[in-house]
């Protein structure tokens, strides 16, 4: 898959002289909307002998039009995790837009004629709610009309459950993520949610009790699930280990504390301060509790393994 970032005004030249299928869409995520609206223009690139290409932007749109004090984006994938499931998915080419003012300020013709046209898109797939050009004004229901015959258009109907009237969305998986419903998102996502991180140095206090911790270091601007304990896996190097982890803020050693991500990798004793981890989470054991004692909360890890390797025996 070869990867293109483009800065508004990008030049010709830096667009491949190739006719595409062009997928277009923020895919937060890569959920199983996503994957539907995407399967379905590699279904027509295929047909149509044509490279499948998708449109994607480097930040959410949001970002460009916030206020300070606005609720900061969390995302469900960085660009390299979406760069990745792309590439599975059977992507030829990845346009990565940098999202700015000057971009977001294009009149939905000017969107259509450099974006779509100008990246010799013969067919421009989207999903049924997605929008385009300044303000986000125009949508896809109207995009046939600026497309002037010069490109197919093909809209993907909203993505639901069986027997739900709810669509298939990034943020009704981030909703689910923030109430512990863990296996509600995976199903959602079509896979297990994922994070990434570098592990740092906390307090050691896992060590004193047993249950030494790698301490993940999160991007901000990354949603983490509910506070609570999970089930997980965590990738060092090129292997997946199984591990249990914590979010929280650990109220049994006093209040107003930072909130860290910890995690326990069951039968492993290794050093690994500054790896880059990746870590999947499965299942929420159970929230945060403050216990009243350090040994009441040994015992309720002690719970909390064995219910982990009771998940992972199932699986």
């Amino acid at each position: 898959m070869e990867i293109i970032k483009l800065r508004h005004p990008y030049q010709p030249a830096e667009i491949p002289t190739d006719d595409v299928v062009l997928v277009l869409g923020f895919f937060d995520g890569v959920h199983r909307g996503h994957q539907e609206v995407i399967n379905t223009g590699k279904k027509i690139a295929q047909e149509k002998h044509l490279k499948l290409a998708v449109m994607t932007f480097n930040q959410h749109p949001a970002v460009v039009f916030q206020q300070i004090q606005s609720k900061p984006i969390q995302y469900l994938s960085t660009l390299k995790q979406k760069e990745e499931r792309m590439k599975k998915l059977g992507v030829d080419l990845l346009y990565e837009v940098a999202f700015t003012s000057s971009f977001a300020s294009l009149a939905p013709q000017a969107f259509v004629d450099q974006y779509i046209v100008g990246l010799h898109a013969k067919v421009a797939v989207s999903g049924f709610d997605y929008n385009f050009g300044k303000d986000q004004t125009a949508d896809a229901e109207h995009l046939p009309e600026y497309a002037q015959e010069r490109f197919e258009v093909v809209m993907v109907a909203k993505k639901t459950e069986e027997h739900e009237d709810e669509k298939i969305s990034s943020s009704r998986i981030r909703r689910l993520l923030s109430e512990g419903r863990l296996e509600e998102a995976n199903h959602l996502l079509g896979y297990i949610y994922e994070t990434s991180g570098t592990v740092i140095h906390g307090e050691a206090r896992g060590r004193l009790l047993g249950y030494p911790t790698a301490n993940i270091q999160v991007p901000e601007d990354m949603k983490l699930p509910k506070e609570g304990v999970y089930v997980n896996q965590i990738k060092v190097g090129d292997r997946w280990y199984p591990a249990m982890g914590s979010i929280g803020h650990n109220d049994t050693f006093g209040k107003n504390r930072m909130l860290t991500v910890e995690i326990n990798i069951l039968d492993f004793n290794q050093e690994i301060y500054g790896e880059k981890v990746k870590v999947r989470w499965y299942h929420m054991l159970r929230g945060q509790v403050a216990f009243e004692s350090a040994e009441d909360l040994i015992k309720q890890l002690k719970l909390d393994e064995q219910a982990t390797r009771d998940y992972f025996d199932r699986l």
